[in-house]
C-alpha cells in the first residue's frame, strides 16, 4: 500500500513525503498468555500474538533479545518483539473461537520529525513501552484514543470504508485491519516506567507528527502496527444488532486495543536506518542499510508455547479471567477467578525417536517435480513419524521424511536443496494423519529423521523452539540464505547465562595484528564473472569482476590455506561467531582475532559477513577454485570474505599440528579425485573410439 493511501488514512496531520519503511513480520512467533512487560515471569491476563525474535520469554531483557537465533520479521539486526491481543469471534451460543491473522503483521517505522524537524533518535537498548489501554471501553478525543483505529477492508469498494475508532458494525470482505500508533517522545531517562507509558508522551499538536513537550524532549522514531484479521470467515454467522468480535481481554468495543514493544535492534543499525533510509516508498527493500531474511526463514521462526491451554476454541470462556464487558465504563479487574494455567517447558515441535535409533534433523524442503528423497515411499491414513522410520528402515534406508500429513519418503542422504536450517523450526506443522499430537511435515516440507547409533543419536539443536529448546551452541545457515545468526543463551527460571563474547569490532583482545590477503593488481587475474546477490533474498550485494588467489598472510599467527567448500552436515567449521559481533563490520582481521581469542585452530570467513571457527575439517569439505571466495568483506571491501557456501580458510600457526595433517589429507583426497576424473575421461574417449 502506498504512503499516501496508508498514512492518509491514519493521520490527522500528514507530513508530506515523510520517509518510512514497513517491517514485514511474516507470521506469529507464538500465541499464548505471555507479556514480559506487564506480567514479567507470570501468566498474562489474556492471550497475545507475539512477533519478532525467538529470544522472547515470560521474563526478558535486552540481552535475551540478542540471544535470538531467528525472527519472524524480515530484517537482519532486529530481534525486537511486538505483540497485541488476539481477536475472537463470539458465537451466538456464547462460545468463543480465535480469528486468524492474514499474512502476519506490519510494523511501520516512520521518520516523523515534527514541525521543528527534530533529529530523530533510535530506541535505546533495554527500552520498552506499551500503547493503548486494555480496560478502555468508550471513545475519547485524547491522542491516546486517536492513536487507535480500524479499517474495514473492501478492495472492491471505492472509496473504501472510513476508518473507525472502534469495531465497525458491518462485515469486512477483505478483513478487519487493527491499527495502533505508539507515542514517540521520550523523557530521555527511563527505559520503562511503572505504568509502562509515563516515560513516553505523544507529541504536542498531533499524535503522530507534532513537537515533543519539554517533559519528554527526545524525539524517537515512530512505530505503528497494522494487523489484519480474517473476520470475513464469519460473514454468514452474524446475529443480533451488533458486531460479534471481541478482543482477548473481553472487549467487544474495540477501544481497548493495545500493543507492546520490546527493543531488540542493533541500535547502531537502527540509527543508521533512521538517518539514511529516506525513501518514501515504504518498501523495506529500498532501505540500503538492511539485509533481509527470506520469507521462508521468517515464517519458520517459532517458539513453543509454554502454557498448556487451548487458545483456539471454541470454548465457553476466554482464556484467563476475561468476561465480556461492554462499557462504557472501564472494564473491571476480576479478582474472584481461578486459573490453573502454569508456565512449563513448552511442547516440542518434533517427535523424539532417538530411543528407536533415529534422530530428528529438522524441517526440510521438498519438490514435487524433483523429490528430495527418491527411495521408497508410501502414503497411509495412519501415518506417524514412528511408522515412517520403521518403513524406511525395513527398506534399508537411513533417511526418512514425513510430508503432507500422511506421506513418507526414504533415502540415504539429504540433498543440499532440502537441508533444514538448524535453529529454524520451519513450517512442518501439519498434524500426522495417524496421530494429531505429532507433526508430519507440510506442503512441500519434510519432517526429517536420520538413522543413528550411540552418541551420534541426538536431535537437531533448536528443534524444541525458544531459548530453552536449543541444544546446540550455535545456529548454522544454509548456503543459499546467508542467515545472520547468533549464539544461543542458556536460561532457566532461576538462572540466566549468556555466552561470553569478544567484540569483533575490537580485535585488540586477541594478540597480534593479522594481515589478510587482499586483491591487488599484481596478483589479480581478470575474469568476466560477476556476482550480485539480491538483498531481497537475504543475501548481500557483492560485485566481483576479478578473481584472485590470495597471497599467504605475512602474519606469523595465521596461514591462509585455501578457498574451501562449507558443508552443512556436518559443518566444515561448526562454531559461528555470535551475531552480536555485528556482521556489518566483518573483516578477516576481526574474524581471525575472534577465533584466536577462543583458541581455535581454524578460522573461516563466508558470505561477506560470517565468521566460523573450528579445530578440524570433515572429509566432505574440499578445496574450491579461488574465484568462489571473492565476496568483499562487509567491513572492508579490500578484503575477501569467502563466498556463497565457501570459506576463506585460515589455520592458526600455533596449532599447526592440529590442521596440517587434515589439510594434507584433504589435498590428497582432491588429488585422488582429479586422478579418477582424468582416468574416467580417458576411458570415455576409449569407448568413443570403439563405437
Amino acid at each position: 500500500m502506498s504512503l499516501i493511501t496508508t498514512i492518509g488514512l491514519l493521520s490527522v496531520i500528514a507530513a508530506p513525503a515523510a520517509a518510512f519503511w514497513r517491517l514485514p513480520c511474516k507470521s506469529t512467533l507464538v500465541v499464548e498468555r505471555a507479556d514480559p512487560i506487564v506480567s514479567p515471569g507470570n501468566v498474562s491476563g489474556h492471550v497475545h500474538q507475539i512477533m519478532g525474535g525467538n529470544g522472547f520469554d515470560f521474563e526478558m531483557d535486552f540481552a535475551d533479545t540478542q540471544a535470538s537465533t531467528c525472527t519472524s520479521c524480515t530484517v537482519h539486526g532486529d530481534f525486537s518483539n511486538y505483540w497485541t491481543p488476539v481477536l475472537y469471534y463470539q458465537h451466538q451460543d456464547g462460545t468463543f473461537e480465535k480469528v486468524d491473522q492474514v499474512g502476519g503483521g506490519l510494523v511501520y517505522y516512520l521518520q516523523r520529525s515534527g514541525p521543528n524537524k527534530d533529529k530523530l533518535q533510535a530506541f535505546p537498548e533495554g527500552f520498552r513501552m506499551i500503547s493503548g489501554d486494555p480496560f478502555k471501553r468508550s471513545a475519547g478525543n485524547d491522542f491516546a484514543s486517536q492513536a487507535i483505529s480500524y479499517n474495514c477492508l473492501d478492495y472492491n469498494k471505492s472509496p473504501g470504508n472510513p476508518e473507525t475508532p472502534g469495531f465497525p458494525n458491518y462485515n469486512c470482505p477483505n478483513g478487519l485491519r487493527s491499527q495502533l500508533f505508539f507515542p514517540s517522545c521520550w523523557d530521555g531517562k527511563n527505559l520503562d516506567s511503572a505504568d509502562h507509558k509515563s516515560h513516553m508522551s505523544f507529541p504536542i499538536g498531533a499524535y503522530n507528527d507534532g513537537s515533543c513537550p519539554s517533559t519528554h524532549p527526545v524525539h524517537l522514531v515512530s512505530i505503528f502496527f497494522e494487523i489484519i484479521w480474517d473476520t470475513n470467515k464469519f460473514k454468514d454467522m452474524w446475529y443480533g444488532n451488533s458486531q460479534p468480535f471481541v478482543w482477548a481481554m473481553g472487549d467487544p468495543t474495540g477501544y481497548g486495543f493495545h500493543g507492546d514493544f520490546v527493543m531488540g535492534w542493533d541500535k547502531n543499525l537502527l540509527q543508521q536506518a533512521v538517518d539514511e533510509c529516506t525513501n518514501d516508498s515504504g518498501r523495506v527493500e529500498d532501505c540500503p542499510v538492511f539485509q533481509l531474511y527470506p520469507d521462508s526463514t521468517a515464517e519458520g521462526c517459532k517458539i513453543a508455547s509454554k502454557i498448556d491451554e487451548d487458545i483456539q476454541g471454541p470454548f465457553s470462556q476466554l482464556p484467563g479471567c476475561n468476561p465480556v464487558q461492554q462499557g462504557p465504563d472501564e472494564a473491571k479487574i476480576i479478582t474472584n477467578c481461578e486459573s490453573n494455567a502454569t508456565i512449563g517447558e513448552g511442547k516440542s515441535f518434533f517427535t523424539d525417536l532417538t530411543s528407536s535409533g533415529w534422530a530428528y534433523q529438522g524441517c526440510g524442503t521438498d519438490n514435487y517435480y524433483s523429490r528430495a528423497l527418491t527411495g521408497a515411499s508410501t502414503s497411509q491414513a495412519s501415518m506417524t513419524n514412528e511408522y515412517c522410520v520403521q518403513f524406511c528402515s525395513s527398506k534399508g534406508f537411513s533417511i526418512a521424511g514425513t510430508e503432507y500429513s500422511k506421506e513418507c519418503y526414504c533415502g540415504n542422504s539429504i540433498p543440499a536443496s532440502a537441508q533444514p536450517v538448524t535453529g529454524i523450526v520451519g513450517n512442518c506443522n501439519m498434524n500426522c494423519a495417524g496421530n494429531a499430537d505429532e507433526y508430519c511435515g507440510g506442503s512441500g516440507l519434510l519432517t526429517l529423521y536420520q538413522k543413528c547409533t550411540g552418541s551420534s543419536c541426538t536431535n537437531a539443536g533448536g528443534a524444541v523452539g525458544g531459548s530453552t529448546g536449543s541444544s546446540s551452541s550455535s545456529v548454522v545457515a544454509s548456503a543459499t540464505s546467508s542467515l545472520a545468526v547468533r549464539s544461543t543463551t542458556s536460561k532457566s527460571s532461576s538462572t540466566r547465562s549468556t555466552s561470553a563474547t569478544v567484540s569483533i569490532l575490537n580485535p585488540s583482545s586477541a594478540s597480534g595484528q593479522t594481515k589478510v590477503p587482499t586483491q591487488s593488481s599484481a596478483t589479480t587475474k581478470s575474469t568476466a564473472s560477476s556476482s550480485a546477490i539480491s538483498s531481497s533474498t537475504g543475501g548481500v550485494k557483492a560485485t566481483s569482476t576479478t578473481s584472485s588467489k590470495p597471497s599467504a598472510s605475512s602474519d606469523p599467527a595465521w596461514t591462509y590455506l585455501s578457498c574451501h567448500l562449507d558443508t552443512v552436515t556436518p559443518r566444515t567449521l561448526p562454531h559461528l561467531a555470535p551475531y552480536v559481533l555485528n556482521n556489518m563490520d566483518m573483516t578477516t582481521t576481526n574474524c581471525l582475532s575472534y577465533c584466536a581469542s577462543k583458541n581455535y585452530a581454524l578460522a573461516g570467513t563466508e558470505y561477506a559477513g560470517e565468521c566460523w571457527c573450528g579445530n578440524s575439517l570433515p572429509a566432505s569439505s574440499t578445496k574450491q577454485d579461488e574465484s568462489k571466495c571473492q565476496m568483499k568483506c562487509k567491513g572492508d571491501s579490500s578484503q575477501n570474505c569467502g563466498g556463497q557456501g565457501t570459506l576463506s580458510l585460515y589455520g592458526a600457526n600455533a596449532n599447526k599440528s592440529v590442521w596440517s595433517g587434515v589439510v594434507k589429507r584433504n589435498a590428497e583426497a582432491d588429488d585422488a579425485r582429479e586422478h579418477m576424473k582424468a582416468h574416467q575421461r580417458r576411458r570415455a574417449r576409449g569407448f568413443a573410439g570403439q563405437s
